[in-house]
């Protein structure tokens, strides 16, 4: 494996965990939204992410990670009895997105932490090629 690849590699899991910290701040912005007249809630999105590993005769430059899918969170959303809403429906109730602001928190700062390691890895491997390539000078 050359040392270049792990710039790929790192590079690919930032694009990833970026396209996460996206979709978290996406439910965030949507948490209290109500259902408009069509009767739809904001669902909570999730990214799904693939490893890629390098086969047997493929480009050893293909490794890393891969978003798969965002996905919508299928569970229904909250519902609070409020009559006096005025989207609330004939029953009286107003239905709200189905995000978790907690599980949110969460996930965001999971992403944001795997974010700047993977920046850490790249930081770390640019530092060891500048130390070769400075031990040939000499």
């Amino acid at each position: 494996m050359s040392m270049f690849n792990i710039f790929h590699i790192s590079g690919s899991a930032v694009s990833a965990q970026s396209q996460r910290l996206n979709a978290v701040a996406s439910n965030m912005a949507n948490a209290d939204t109500v259902a408009g007249t069509d009767g739809q809630a904001y669902k909570a999105r999730q990214v799904v992410f693939q490893s890629v590993m390098a086969q047997n005769g493929t480009d050893p430059t293909d490794v890393g990670v891969q978003v798969v899918s965002v996905q919508e969170n299928q569970q229904p959303g909250r519902r609070i009895h409020d009559p006096s809403h005025q989207l609330a429906d004939a029953d009286g109730y107003v239905t709200y997105s189905n995000v978790n602001s907690v599980e949110e928190m969460v996930n965001m700062i999971s992403a944001s932490r795997s974010y700047q390691n993977n920046l850490e890895v790249m930081g770390t491997a640019k530092s060891l090629l500048l130390k070769t390539l400075q031990m040939g000078q000499g």
